[in-house]
């Protein structure tokens, strides 16, 4: 496929459209491990997308679905699972199997990939000499409730990461489709960035607005298209807007056009040609 560039410099509004890896550079490899993330950031990514859940032993590790059967060679819930039962399994080799569009196909196995820890996804992003952010997403339900919230921001302490520096932006933002889970995340660590993430547009939020304290608006691709004016009323009242799901040429060119503040791809490398980056 041939990526033209999308918009001449300079982008709207003065800045570009900043670029995050979905659970790294998933359309070629396999989603949420550490070969993913390394990729993207080759591949020049402003930022990186996880999925965060909590095991049965209170460890956070990067898997998107409730349970591992998608995304493994195993079976059962993440959250009735232990670290080490997570480590005997391989992330990797489901690759190419399954037809699902959150699944890219190109894949070619290789060495068994294990379990990303959370942990381990802060330790890149501390060795990678450029900049690079981290949008964590949250997921609910989960049985372990406000727990996930919890050892999440007692981790991002752990790193330096649960405020920013003085007079720099956040490397890290939490996101997630839960307003509660949010709420957890301002009382707990209250500098913190959330997103507010959203499928459809409720009444309530047709407007513009966000659940209180939340200053950035995550809509799916598939609101932006339908409802392109979206954008400009979240901005209006000063709310940022991240985009995801955002692979196809002609979505990139209308985020573009739209001034959105970030794009969350599957395709990192080819939305920055894209955009002529």
């Amino acid at each position: 496929m041939t990526f033209v560039r999308a918009v001449p410099e300079p982008y709207p509004h003065g800045r570009p459209v900043q670029v995050v890896a979905h659970r790294g550079a998933s359309e070629d490899v396999p989603e949420h491990t550490l070969a993913a993330y390394r990729k993207a950031i080759e591949d020049g990514a402003d930022g990186l997308e996880c999925d965060v859940r909590l095991t049965a032993d209170g460890e956070l590790v990067c898997v998107h679905d409730w349970r591992v059967n998608r995304t493994s060679n195993g079976r059962g819930a993440v959250s009735s699972l232990e670290l080490a039962d997570l480590a005997a399994l391989d992330f990797g080799s489901w690759k190419g199997q399954y037809a699902d569009p959150e699944t890219p196909e190109r894949y070619d196995p290789g060495e068994r990939s294990r379990v990303l820890t959370l942990r381990r996804l802060l330790e890149l992003v501390a060795e990678t000499e450029r900049r690079v952010e981290l949008a964590i997403e949250t997921k609910h339900p989960t049985r372990w409730a406000g727990q996930v919230e919890e050892r999440l921001i007692d981790l991002l302490r752990e790193f330096g990461l649960h405020r920013p520096p003085p007079g720099e932006p956040s490397r890290v933002r939490v996101m997630s489709f839960s307003s509660r889970s949010l709420r957890r995340i301002r009382v707990d660590a209250p500098e913190l960035p959330t997103v507010y993430l959203m499928q459809y547009v409720t009444p309530r939020h047709r407007d513009g607005r966000l659940p209180a304290g939340v200053r950035i608006a995550g809509p799916s691709m598939r609101i932006v298209r339908a409802n392109p004016g979206y954008v400009a009323k979240a901005h209006q009242l000063g709310h940022r807007v991240h985009v995801w799901t955002v692979d196809e040429p002609a979505d990139v060119d209308l985020c573009a056009r739209l001034g959105v503040d970030a794009v969350i791809t599957n395709r990192p490398r080819e939305v920055l040609d894209r955009l002529g980056r």
